[in-house]
């Protein structure tokens, strides 16, 4: 077990501090399968969401190798995806997520968004309703260099929205994330919008886990932390969810750790 070099607690948040982020994406790992078994115990099918960026890297590789969860139990959604990408581009999410983790275990069902729908409108409700087919168990996501979580930037994140995913605008400073990534070239490459799952979708789940590394995020993981809960930082409304942790890496967590 990786011991965290800080661990703290923000009203009901969670967070542990590690010194790499290899230790803490396998730690991240390591109470994830804590969870997903704790839930197969009780269940016969977890339904899980990921997140698709580099930040969640070091899980995902983690969990790629793991040997010990029944992935068959398991079934798999994303939490959101570019629009007018095409569906064969190698930056879309849901082919991110199939390289990094669907197609690498025997997942029992993996649903993807299709954000090259004809009816966009179509395509959410019909998202909506294989996600409320049953409770979500467990999210795993990170925290974006404005404050996001999934795609919910701050000019259009809601807190009490009804839907659990829509069409949404992304900000240039999500925008500019993107190609701090590596995975475009400029700006003008970025998709302006996407499909994405709300904050209620996502704080339904029973389990979050958020992993967010380097120091590129330490501004965001300061205002998630020390802020006030608003939708001006998004992720701050991870300190109202019954059973969220956090992990970061020490650069990451550079402006917090007097806390």
């Amino acid at each position: 077990m990786i011991v965290p070099i800080k661990t703290l607690k923000v009203d009901t948040l969670t967070i542990h501090v590690y010194n790499s982020r290899q230790d803490m994406g396998i730690a991240a790992y390591e109470l994830y399968k804590k969870h997903v078994r704790e839930l197969m115990a009780r269940q016969k099918i977890v339904r899980a969401i990921f997140a698709a960026a580099h930040s969640q890297d070091d899980f995902l590789k983690a969990l790629a190798e793991d040997t010990e969860i029944d992935f068959t139990r398991i079934t798999g959604f994303h939490m959101d995806e570019y629009m007018g990408l095409g569906k064969d581009a190698s930056q879309n999410f849901g082919n991110f997520l199939r390289k990094a983790i669907f197609s690498r275990k025997p997942f029992h069902e993996v649903n993807y968004i299709q954000s090259d729908a004809i009816d966009i409108s179509a395509e959410c409700k019909r998202y909506e309703g294989l996600l409320r087919q049953a409770p979500l168990d467990i999210v795993s996501m990170g925290i974006g260099e404005n404050g996001h979580i999934a795609f919910n930037d701050p000019h259009e994140a809601r807190f009490d929205e009804e839907a659990w995913i829509r069409q949404t605008s992304l900000d240039n400073i999500c925008r500019q994330q993107q190609v701090n990534d590596g995975e475009f070239g400029t700006l003008s490459d970025v998709p302006e919008t996407a499909l994405t799952l709300t904050i209620p979708a996502l704080m339904s789940c029973k389990k979050v886990i958020c992993i967010v590394p380097t120091g590129r995020k330490a501004q965001a993981v300061r205002q998630t932390l020390c802020g006030p809960v608003s939708v001006a930082c998004p992720a701050s409304v991870l300190r109202t969810h019954s059973d969220a942790t956090l992990f970061l890496d020490k650069e990451a967590a550079e402006l917090i750790l007097t806390i």
